[in-house]
C-alpha cells in the first residue's frame, strides 16, 4: 500500500524519456534512487538510464513479444525478461539471494536501479568490466559476464549496435545531468 503511493514505485513512464534532467524533475524520487544505486555500486547514473533506455523505454511491465503458432496464435515468449531493465527470472533470483529482497521487484524503478548497479560491481569485481564504459557495461548486460567474458557478441552486430546506443545514450543523459540541478 506504502510503495502504490511512493513515487519511487510509480509504475508511470516520463513523459520525456530522451531527457534525464526532465525525467527527474517529473519523478524526483528516481534521482535519490539512481543516486543511491551509484554511491553503493559505482555504475554511473547516466549508464543506469541508458540501460533502462534501452531494455525497456521505461515502461514498467514490458516482456518481450509473443512468438506466433500459425502466424495468428500468441505462442511462449523467447525468454522471462520482465520489467524496466528485461532481467531473467534466474538472474533476478540470484540478485534477491545475494542481496536479501525478496520484496525487490523488476517493475520497480528503485529496486531496478540498484540490480543495474549490483550486476555491474558483480562484473567488475568477478571479471573486470567496467562500470563506467556504457559499451561494455552494456555488452555485459546483455550476453551476460561469462558471455562479454567469451565474447559472444563479436558476431552480433545488433547487439553491438545497441551497446553503441547504448553508449550514446550515456554521454547524452552525462551532458544533460551536468547542465540540470537535480540535486
Amino acid at each position: 500500500m506504502l510503495c502504490a503511493l511512493a513515487s519511487a514505485c510509480s509504475a508511470r513512464r516520463p513523459s520525456r524519456p530522451h531527457d534525464a534532467c526532465a525525467i527527474f524533475e517529473e519523478i524526483p524520487d528516481w534521482y535519490e534512487a539512481a543516486r543511491e544505486s551509484y554511491e553503493t555500486w559505482g555504475v554511473p547514473v547516466p549508464i543506469q538510464l541508458a540501460v533502462i533506455h534501452q531494455e525497456s523505454r521505461f515502461v514498467h511491465d514490458v516482456r518481450p513479444p509473443r512468438k506466433k503458432i500459425l502466424w495468428v496464435i500468441p505462442g511462449p515468449r523467447p525468454s522471462s525478461a520482465y520489467g524496466y531493465g528485461q532481467v531473467l527470472d534466474s538472474t533476478w533470483k540470484e540478485y534477491q539471494d545475494e542481496r536479501g529482497g525478496w520484496f525487490a521487484d523488476r517493475d520497480d524503478f528503485e529496486d531496478v536501479v540498484d540490480f543495474i548497479g549490483w550486476y555491474g560491481a558483480r562484473g567488475a569485481r568477478r571479471y573486470g568490466i567496467p562500470r563506467d564504459d556504457p559499451y561494455a557495461f552494456y555488452l555485459s548486460y546483455h550476453e551476460g559476464h561469462m558471455g562479454y567474458v567469451r565474447g559472444t557478441y563479436r558476431n552480433k552486430p545488433e547487439v553491438k549496435r545497441r551497446a553503441a546506443e547504448v553508449a550514446r545514450r550515456a554521454r547524452q543523459y552525462a551532458r544533460q545531468l551536468s547542465a540540470c540541478d537535480v540535486d
